[in-house]
């Protein structure tokens, strides 16, 4: 990544992160809908405790950009933005319940379940996940109402059984059953993986694009999250808790099977660059219009949170 190409993606950034804050914002305090019989507050304080915490808001700028690539960056790559996101929380909410990876921070901020309850986390979460499918589906998501079908069948499989659920599954069953290489590779592409190879390709199907760059953004998205979850597994060694706003050294403490764990921190981090160069070079026929997609990706093996 050029200077010139990270000053421009530092400025992107967080631009798009203050727009989808604002959407949050509106979605998470805003009036009961149409339908709704009423929103417990306690439930409302849970899910924005869980959502409005900060974070660099990566997969929603990847729509957003995705989108922006085929010419579509209006209010409603913003809403699909929006609604990946929640699930996104949603995911991090639950695995942060003491059944699973038992944090007590996220962000630096006590996790739901340590500032409400259990119960409450669990219901925020479902609530936050429900959320997300009303806002795909809702005709104020301003697409052809088989665009939005394609957003909601994509995105029920990316966070369902053969995704994010379901890499969640592998990732606690390999505790107990350690997975080889490629189980490794499967399972972070289906746990990290999945919902950022969405969130490239959301954007792709949000401005219509041809199936093969539908394709094509997919791809990208799938390397990006393979080097997002590298980059995670190799914080968790060499970072601290301050810098990374919650527990580090839990995954090798665990025993938990990671690439690092099985190859080391070199080969990790060469493997880190591969994946990027593959990125980069599966957005080289857009030329400079994917240069902020291209930045991004590269952003995922140098952040240091």
């Amino acid at each position: 990544m050029t200077k010139d190409e990270q000053l421009a993606f530092e400025a992107a950034l967080p631009r798009r992160a203050a727009a989808i804050e604002t959407e949050l914002r509106l979605l998470l305090e805003g009036r009961t809908l149409a339908g709704e019989i009423a929103r417990p507050e306690r439930l409302m304080a849970a899910m924005r405790h869980g959502v409005l915490n900060g974070g660099k808001r990566l997969r929603p700028f990847l729509v957003m950009e995705s989108a922006a690539l085929f010419g579509a960056d209006g209010e409603a790559s913003l809403r699909v933005a929006t609604a990946l996101e929640c699930v996104h929380c949603y995911s991090l909410i639950h695995d942060d319940l003491p059944a699973m990876d038992d944090d007590d921070l996220r962000r630096g901020q006590p996790t739901v379940h340590k500032a409400f309850d259990e119960a409450t986390a669990i219901l925020a979460g479902d609530a936050l996940l429900t959320l997300a499918f009303d806002v795909l589906a809702d005709e104020a998501t301003a697409l052809p109402a088989e665009r939005r079908a394609a957003l909601v069948l994509a995105l029920a499989r990316a966070a369902g059984t053969g995704g994010m659920v379901g890499g969640q599954t592998l990732d606690l069953e390999a505790e107990r059953n350690r997975p080889d290489e490629a189980g490794i590779v499967r399972l972070q592409a289906m746990k990290t993986g999945a919902l950022i190879r969405y969130a490239c390709e959301a954007g792709a199907i949000i401005a219509g694009a041809a199936p093969q760059d539908r394709d094509r953004l997919a791809e990208f998205g799938s390397a990006v999250g393979l080097a997002f979850q590298l980059a995670d597994d190799l914080l968790d060694l060499t970072a601290d808790a301050s810098q990374m706003g919650k527990a580090t050294g839990k995954d090798a403490a665990a025993g938990k099977a990671t690439l690092v764990a099985l190859h080391g921190a070199n080969w990790a981090r060469s493997h880190l660059h591969g994946l990027v160069k593959q990125a980069h070079e599966l957005l080289e026929p857009y030329g400079e219009q994917a240069a902020l997609l291209k930045a991004a990706a590269s952003f995922v093996a140098i952040r240091n949170n």
